[in-house]
């Protein structure tokens, strides 16, 4: 699959199949397990991008700092920064970021962003912190809730603008198509990736979201992986690959 910016890389692949799963989440300290189809993905990253460029007012070329774990919700954020035309910059320093999006173990250090600082609850099913959230946050699950299901730029992405900082390289939404190509290449439609991977690094990156979307693959993400459960999550996920 082709496409000029990693947004449509998605929306390709949600199209054809929406109500096949996307992402399965697992959390293996909580016991935490959460399914998406293409379609659900598809309204959370439409509700976030509607967030980031109308609640944010973010503008396109700007640096939004993502501090956040392995999480399905991580992976909403990138492809909305994408879909609004906002770079996406996992572990850049808050204070020279534009916004912030944080978990609560980073809000201390997002504090420093001059900008929004966002702070996401991560519990099961989007729920709102259970924390006093600080002035001059937000919390995501109170806020998302009211943005549109459906998403329009207001102006449109084109595959040169800049999409991801990451390891102090600027990549382009074209530049992620070519790499999400390579990284899909041997993947098909129905497979299912089971991984650990962080997609706060590059490799991780690849593996969880820019392949996958590539191929239009189905990943089941685990946090705070368990290794004695691998071999029955792959026979209960019908899992056809590891990474």
């Amino acid at each position: 699959m082709t496409s000029g910016i990693p947004a449509e890389l998605f929306r390709s692949s949600a199209a054809l199949e929406p109500a096949r799963p996307f992402i399965t989440f697992y959390d293996d300290a909580t016991g935490e397990r959460v399914e998406l189809s293409f379609a659900t993905f598809e309204n959370w990253v439409s509700k976030t991008a509607n967030l980031i460029q109308d609640g944010l007012v973010s503008e396109p070329g700007q640096r939004i700092s993502l501090l956040l774990p392995v999480h399905w919700q991580t992976l909403v954020w990138y492809l909305a920064c994408w879909s609004a035309g906002v770079i996406a910059a996992p572990g850049l320093d808050p204070a020279a970021a534009d916004h912030v999006i944080t978990s609560a173990e980073s809000l201390t250090r997002a504090l420093a962003c001059p900008g929004e600082r966002v702070l996401m609850s991560l519990r099961p099913l989007g729920g709102p912190s259970v924390q006093p959230v600080p002035a001059g946050v937000l919390d995501y699950a109170v806020e998302v809730p009211g943005y549109g299901d459906r998403f329009a730029p207001l102006r449109p992405v084109v595959p040169d603008d800049p999409a991801l900082e990451i390891d102090r390289r600027i990549w382009t939404g074209a530049e992620l198509v070519v790499a999400a190509n390579a990284a899909g290449d041997g993947l098909t439609s129905t497979d299912r990736i089971l991984t650990g991977a962080d997609p706060g690094t590059w490799a991780g990156l690849r593996t969880v979201l820019l392949g996958p979307l590539a191929a239009g693959a189905s990943v089941v993400l685990c946090r705070n992986l368990d290794p004695a459960r691998i071999e029955a999550r792959t026979t209960m996920e019908r899992i056809t690959r590891t990474a």
